[in-house]
């Protein structure tokens, strides 16, 4: 085995699921619970998740899990809408593109939301206040990067699409319409 593989593997955390849907933590030497991988998540552990079975990763499906925990006992953070939206992406040309224009865009907000953290560090109680009362006018322009950045993304991805499109139809000696 690659030495570069069997170091990451030997470093992340592993976690066996049995086929009673237990959770075994093979670093405590316990069972956990699916709150137990969210604490995981949030402390930034890695860890993967295989299936005690087959060997299998199933880290994306507890994961989902984790998610759908948190969908049905919290405040959602999606509507129905963006679910049935999510679900017509799947078997669709533009499944591919939409998984790296979220992480992306996610990774926008972690990025915006470290530096909030970092340049809120010494507000004081009135300083709070005030930063409230602006609170969705600076949000708004230290999104505006990100959103100008999805925006030119998803019409480059138009144009291109449009450029595939009218290759693939001039192939069979069809124009497309102007």
């Amino acid at each position: 085995m690659n030495t570069a593989i069997a170091c990451t593997l030997t470093s992340q955390r592993v976690i066996k699921k049995y086929p009673n849907r237990r959770l075994y933590d093979t670093e405590t030497s316990s069972y956990i619970t699916l709150s137990e991988v969210k604490a995981l998540v949030m402390q930034r552990e890695p860890f993967v998740v295989r299936d005690v079975k087959t060997g299998h990763d199933i880290t994306r499906s507890i994961l989902l899990q984790v998610i759908l925990e948190e969908e049905a006992n919290g405040t959602p953070m999606f509507t129905a809408p963006v679910l049935e939206s999510l679900i017509r992406f799947y078997g669709h040309a533009m499944q591919g593109f939409l998984g790296g224009y979220l992480e992306k865009n996610i990774q926008s907000l972690m990025d915006l939301q470290t530096r909030f953290a970092e340049q809120s560090k010494g507000l004081s109680p009135e300083m709070w206040t005030q930063f409230a009362a602006l609170q969705p006018p600076a949000i708004q322009a230290m999104m505006g990067g990100s959103l100008d950045q999805s925006k030119a993304m998803l019409t480059n991805m138009q144009q291109q699409l449009q450029r595939q499109a009218d290759q693939m139809l001039g192939a069979f000696g069809i124009k497309s319409k102007p």
